[in-house]
């Protein structure tokens, strides 16, 4: 058997271990945090969306973002301040339009994909993480969201998703306790929510069962490769360690970026800030009048999840102000506002804000795959979607690792690494 290390305790890291030991490499995973998932992988918006599968590549995205530049509580924020990096990276992601068609579509057959295997292991390994399988509702308030959404939905269509419009009637009708006034909608059946951080602890427990060695609270200083073994320096307890493997796969979130550096790779993520709150319903009041169904409220770029019985999640906007972990108050109250706002019923009075940051390609697609060395791989940049995607990417990658174990015929070892 050939041995494995996993560097990154996240969602992608932690499927990208599960799947690598479930075709008998011998995995170690290694986490900076002393448990899964405490990162961008901590309180997500929680849908299993591939009816978000829009990529943002699309011309209206930098007219909103240049609209809401000097407003606080927009939906998409930009620093203006320079840098190399956003700069960078911006020219990128514009030269990145002419796909947006092709890369929405392509997104949408991923994130089906995955489901099938994200829902297999869950059920294989007894994981329960508030699975609500009652489909994914978008509103929007004028014609021209709804008109817009209309054509996603071919592209949608066009990777195997199937969605519909609804009139504001038929919306009362998926999910009664929506408050206000709204154009129309499109709702997805075959989507789903459920909370990331349970089913990223639950699924990390099932790979130690496969016998994954998992190393929490050792942070990766150095990787490097010559193309047939691989070098990983981490910083725990214990001080500095030098580990020797015979290969590795990046899946650090924001931190791959620097990491693929030091292999010779170019992987320009940058950190796009999201926030979100849970709201604990703590009456039976607030939880009678918080929704089940899903919502995602394509004007203020809100999400929503019900977790379980007491807990409400809303999550989403997007900061681009570069490592910034900061949960600014006026970041987070637009999201209490939206909740009184739609959802009247629901007491706001305890409410938990965070904030994550997404790991962003320029072009919106995930990094997956072989790198300069042959012994190098990355599973990372999901942006927005890791959580819709990583099963599937997870799977893809751990293919690949094995490819390149079978016909090198040599030992290999994947190093999944990320924060």
């Amino acid at each position: 058997m050939h041995s494995i290390a996993v560097i990154g305790g996240g969602i992608t890291g932690v499927t990208t271990a599960y799947a690598l030991a479930r075709r008998g490499f011998s995995v170690t995973l290694f986490e900076q945090h002393r448990y899964p998932a405490m990162e961008t992988s901590f309180a997500n918006g929680g849908q299993l969306s591939a009816s978000n599968a829009e990529v943002w590549t699309h011309p209206s995205t930098i007219l909103k973002g240049l609209r809401w530049m000097l407003r606080q509580d927009a939906p998409l924020l930009v620093n203006p301040r320079p840098s190399w990096h956003k700069l960078s990276w911006f020219a990128e992601f514009v030269a990145s339009i002419p796909r947006y068609e092709a890369n929405t579509t392509a997104t949408a057959r991923l994130a089906i994909a995955a489901r099938k295997h994200l829902f297999a292991w869950a059920e294989a390994e007894g994981i329960d993480f508030d699975l609500k399988r009652e489909g994914i509702l978008h509103i929007y308030r004028d014609k021209q969201g709804f008109d817009h959404a209309a054509t996603v939905t071919k592209l949608l269509a066009a990777g195997g998703l199937e969605r519909h419009a609804v009139t504001p009637e038929e919306m009362r009708a998926i999910e009664p306790t929506l408050a206000g006034s709204y154009y129309g909608g499109f709702y997805t059946e075959s989507d789903s929510t459920g909370d990331i951080h349970r089913f990223t602890n639950g699924l990390a427990a099932a790979a130690e069962r496969l016998g994954v060695t998992c190393l929490f609270g050792e942070s990766v200083r150095t990787l490097s490769s010559d193309g047939r073994s691989a070098t990983v320096i981490t910083q725990g307890d214990a001080g500095e360690t030098t580990r020797h493997f015979d290969g590795l796969v990046v899946c650090a979130g924001t931190a791959s970026r620097a990491l693929a550096a030091q292999l010779g790779d170019r992987v320009n993520i940058y950190p796009v800030k999201g926030y979100s709150i849970t709201v604990n319903l703590h009456d039976a009041a607030s939880q009678a009048a918080a929704p089940t169904v899903s919502l995602l409220d394509d004007e203020t770029k809100l999400v929503t999840s019900r977790l379980g019985a007491d807990r409400f999640r809303v999550a989403g906007t997007a900061e681009f102000n570069g490592f910034n972990r900061d949960i600014r108050a006026d970041r987070i109250r637009p999201l209490v506002d939206w909740v009184q706002q739609c959802f009247p019923g629901v007491n706001t009075r305890q409410v938990v804000p965070w904030a994550g940051l997404r790991p962003m390609m320029p072009d919106m697609m995930p990094r997956v795959g072989q790198g300069r060395r042959a012994n190098v791989f990355y599973n990372t940049g999901h942006g927005h979607l890791g959580w819709t995607l990583s099963a599937a990417t997870a799977d893809i990658v751990a293919e690949t690792v094995d490819g390149a174990r079978r016909a090198s015929r040599q030992p290999l070892i994947a190093v999944a690494a990320g924060t």
